[in-house]
């Protein structure tokens, strides 16, 4: 029986008006478009209709903030990724607290990170760049998407593993350095497999690690990093919905196994896929794990890099 058949035979089962989910970025991002046809499943299955309200600024940290100070009546939920365990590790003080005022309710996707280099790079695989960088500190620059932003990170962490340094050139969004990376300016970049494919598979750059345990599909000449020779950079680009605390534990199941349904079908598969990002579903309590335990792998990378950020 589903939750329409449900939300008509009782008055307190919910959901029993529209739900909203803020995405704290613009418009045109992957959380956007997976907030939406989320939604639409869920809109479809429980027959109520979930809005998509997008929240961009800070660093993600505002439309957070608008789910923090929510009504936790089940209503108002915050479809985010990565940048949730950044901010948790990167800010001394944020206006809400991620451990208190927001509770995980599920993935929604993974997809891998991929390591890009220009195309007139002299060296033309990982342990190449790795033994230059090695004999030549700070030589090689690579842009991201901003201090503190999930490129910046995703490349301070393999840095990190391997005693580089590097010349970090941040930009405002990976879009713009995946550009100058195309452009011969910036040797290197992290970014998804949706920012890189394109590239790579245009000639415009080379593809040289890909996060994850198998090759990803749309870019099947790219080696993993374990087949580069670097088993231990695990890093995996994460999306998933939370709601404010306090929120019924009811409801919070609920949702979960909405969301569960939702990436399960067919539509919703199609426009992941064609992002290069796998769908993805897990428990609250395995799904809140995740989150501590990498805004705690965050920290250890931020201390050792030195890395200041601020939210103005």
């Amino acid at each position: 029986m589903g939750s329409l058949s449900f939300a008509q035979s009782s008055n307190n089962v919910w959901p029993q008006k529209v739900i909203k989910i803020i995405v704290p970025f613009a418009p045109g991002s992957f959380t956007d478009t997976a907030a939406r046809v989320v939604g639409a499943e869920i809109t479809k299955h429980t027959g109520q209709t979930v809005i998509v309200d997008n929240k961009g600024g800070a660093g993600s940290t505002l439309g957070t903030d608008a789910v923090a100070k929510s009504n936790p009546d089940g209503y108002t939920f915050l479809l985010t990724d990565n940048s949730y365990a950044v901010s948790a590790a990167l800010y001394d003080k944020l206006p809400y607290q991620p451990n208190k005022d927001i509770v995980q309710v599920s993935l929604v996707a993974e997809a891998p990170a991929v390591l890009v280099g220009r195309l007139n790079l002299p060296q033309k695989n990982v342990r190449e760049i790795v033994q230059s960088a090695q004999q030549n500190p700070n030589a090689f620059s690579f842009g991201s998407g901003g201090i503190g932003s999930s490129a910046h990170l995703a490349m301070e962490a393999f840095l990190s593993q391997n005693n580089l340094k590097m010349t970090h050139i941040p930009f405002k969004g990976i879009a713009s350095a995946i550009l100058d990376v195309v452009a011969d300016r910036v040797d290197l970049a992290i970014g998804s497999v949706g920012s890189t494919a394109p590239f790579i598979k245009d000639g415009k750059l080379q593809g040289l690690a890909v996060s994850g345990n198998l090759r990803n599909p749309l870019l099947p000449q790219v080696p993993t990093f374990s087949q580069a020779g670097y088993p231990n950079y695990k890093m995996m680009y994460w999306f998933g919905v939370m709601a404010p605390a306090g929120t019924p534990a009811e409801i919070i199941k609920k949702m979960n196994h909405e969301i569960s349904l939702a990436i399960q079908t067919p539509q919703v598969i199609e426009v992941f896929k064609s992002a290069g990002v796998n769908p993805s579903s897990n428990s609250p309590t395995e799904f809140s794990k995740l989150v501590k335990d990498e805004s705690q792998m965050w920290l250890e990378i931020i201390k050792k890099s030195d890395i200041k950020a601020n939210l103005n």
